[in-house]
């Protein structure tokens, strides 16, 4: 009994009919059905990353005027340079603002709905259809006037509540609608 090495491909004593065929190679396997294994995710729009930054544009420029003016006018013109701290803190959350709305995507699958975001700590939630009990939309007064409502998922367990922020409005109602209509038909058949 011979044995070869193990970066032997073991063609060579392989008859004529049983060698690969490299004029005609094999062919590629179904590209739609690896699609249909890899989730489609959906990032959230832009208005979000707007409406954040103005929020913090709004409320860090007021710090940042508080604390130029309180301190130059209790104690002096020089201690005004305690303003740098709010924009600095102004300038970082601009970055970091941008880096967290880029982390949240959203998957629906077959079974379950995904929900993935995080930076430094990334963190995935899968809701299955059929633990879904109740599926709001919801939207405060500064995310409609800048367009935007947020979908929060109730499940049985209270730990693998999910909220998806940001939508359009239509998005929202959409998914709601879906992952409702998914729902009912998969706690119907438990």
């Amino acid at each position: 009994m011979e044995t070869g090495s193990p970066h032997d491909t073991g063609t060579a004593d392989v008859p004529e009919a049983a060698a690969p065929d490299t004029a005609h190679p094999p062919a590629a396997p179904d590209a739609g059905a690896e699609a249909a294994a890899e989730p489609v995710w959906r990032a959230l729009p832009p208005g979000l990353l707007t409406m954040r930054r103005l929020l913090l544009l709004v409320w860090l420029g007021l710090l940042t005027l508080a604390t130029a003016l309180v301190p130059g006018l209790l104690a002096g013109p020089g201690w005004s340079a305690f303003a740098v701290l709010p924009l600095a803190v102004l300038g970082w959350g601009w970055v970091m603002l941008e880096r967290n709305w880029r982390s949240w995507r959203y998957a629906e699958r077959a079974d379950d709905l995904l929900i993935s975001r995080g930076v430094l700590w990334q963190e995935e939630t899968v809701v299955p259809y059929g633990r879904m009990q109740l599926v709001e939309v919801t939207s405060g007064p500064v995310e409609r006037y800048f367009g935007l409502a947020s979908v929060q998922l109730h499940t049985a367990a209270a730990a693998t509540d999910a909220t998806i922020p940001g939508l359009d409005p239509a998005e929202a109602e959409r998914l709601r609608d879906r992952l409702t209509e998914l729902g009912e038909a998969r706690s119907a058949g438990l």
